[in-house]
């Protein structure tokens, strides 16, 4: 049993994109001022990527913008980036209960709304504490998170990384990351997943001052209230269109950033019938 889950048992082989070389534990990319300076072509692979992940979620944040779909595209982001196989967030409602907002697969999914629903789990810790947590092995943690680690290695996951989305004492969530292999990931990779986070907090703030006359709390009740429409809609179509859950959510999302509309307003139009799942494809 590992006696303290917070302790980051990082590998070294894997989990980091390439050009993140392992060294004294600090991460080897340049600076920001550097990334900015240097012709993108000219960059190693794994630090282009994460710039140009940087510039693609800053461009998200404008007025008004789609925050369930801004935190669904950083989870993908990260996917992308090869730190983990899988990733998931979730954020705390009005009440102070987390609850989930995101997620790059419906697999994570699944297991996000278990953590919520039973009240375990790393994501939880990770809220609670406002510290990382890190499990390497996910079959040497039973003790600790006996409904969880049962969940997650039946669904075929070995480690997990959870990181904090904190804006100084307060903590509005936490992000999962799923490996499908134990080990971790590097500390490189979590210096690059928790920069992540704090571009998912720097979202939710942006809601909120694009909002000056409601709390954080309302903003993320709002999300997640979107979150609850945006999931009835998601089941709509793959049953309409007959695809898996993950397909029908992608096509949701590619109607409506094709034709400059919210995602929560076409998920409405599916679920009072004014869109079927033959009118989504673009």
């Amino acid at each position: 049993m590992v006696t303290n889950p917070t302790e980051c048992n990082c590998r070294p082989e894997a989990g980091t994109p390439q050009g993140f070389e392992h060294g004294s534990g600090q991460a080897s990319t340049k600076n920001v001022d550097e990334l900015l300076d240097t012709p993108t072509d000219s960059l190693p692979q794994g630090e282009r990527q994460l710039l140009d992940a940087f510039v693609e979620l800053a461009d998200t944040l404008v007025e008004d913008f789609d925050l369930v779909d801004f935190l669904c595209g950083l989870t993908e982001r990260v996917v992308a980036l090869e730190i983990a196989a899988e990733v998931g967030i979730l954020l705390v409602d009005e009440g102070g209960v987390l609850q989930f907002i995101a997620a790059s697969h419906e697999r994570t999914q699944m297991l996000e709304l278990f953590q919520v629903e039973h009240d375990e789990g790393p994501c939880q810790d990770c809220f609670t504490t406002g510290e990382p947590v890190s499990v390497p092995n996910l079959a040497d943690t039973d003790e600790r998170w006996p409904l969880f680690t049962t969940k997650a290695l039946a669904l075929g996951f070995r480690s997990v990384q959870a990181v904090p989305l904190r804006l100084r004492g307060t903590v509005l969530g936490a992000m999962n990351l799923f490996l499908t292999e134990p080990g971790g990931i590097t500390t490189q990779g979590l210096a690059v997943v928790q920069a992540m986070a704090d571009i998912a907090t720097i979202g939710v703030l942006q809601q909120r001052e694009l909002h000056r006359a409601h709390t954080v709390e309302g903003q993320l009740q709002s999300a997640l209230q979107s979150r609850i429409g945006i999931e009835q809609a998601k089941g709509i179509v793959a049953e309409q269109g007959q695809m898996d859950p993950d397909a029908a959510f992608d096509l949701l999302r590619l109607y409506a950033r094709t034709n400059n509309r919210k995602l929560l307003d076409v998920a409405r139009a599916v679920i009072d019938g004014t869109t079927a799942a033959s009118d989504l494809t673009v």
